[in-house]
């Protein structure tokens, strides 16, 4: 069974940097795609990034430029780069591991938290 484990949360001022981390245990060798979603209050929870087992990633247009995923295979876990951070960043940050081959299947982490704010 996966379970993933975020880490790397916290408060920080606009325009600071955070990393996350995520570490899975159990096997994912069936899970190709690894990513970060997050969930402002009152809103619906969306993507942040993407990356597949070869290493393309996924971004949306609001972190484009100021995020960076990456992924360590060997350790099974998944990176989250923020520079650049703006208020509107804050929301708590989920780790997913995602098979999108039958039978599909999407594993969380119970997410952490980014406040940015001055």
């Amino acid at each position: 069974q996966v379970q993933l484990v975020e880490s790397g949360g916290g408060l920080v001022q606009p325009g600071g940097s955070l990393r996350l981390s995520c570490a899975a245990s159990g096997s994912i060798a069936a899970f190709n795609v690894m990513g970060w979603y997050r969930q402002a209050a009152g809103k619906q929870r969306e993507l942040v990034a993407t990356i597949i087992s070869g290493g393309s990633a996924n971004y949306a247009d609001s972190v484009k430029g100021r995020f960076t995923i990456s992924r360590d295979n060997g350790q099974n876990s998944v990176y989250l780069q923020m520079n650049s951070l703006k208020p509107e960043d804050t929301a708590v940050y989920y780790c997913a591991v995602i098979r999108t081959t039958l039978p599909f299947q999407t594993v969380w982490g119970q997410g952490t938290q980014v406040t940015v704010s001055s």
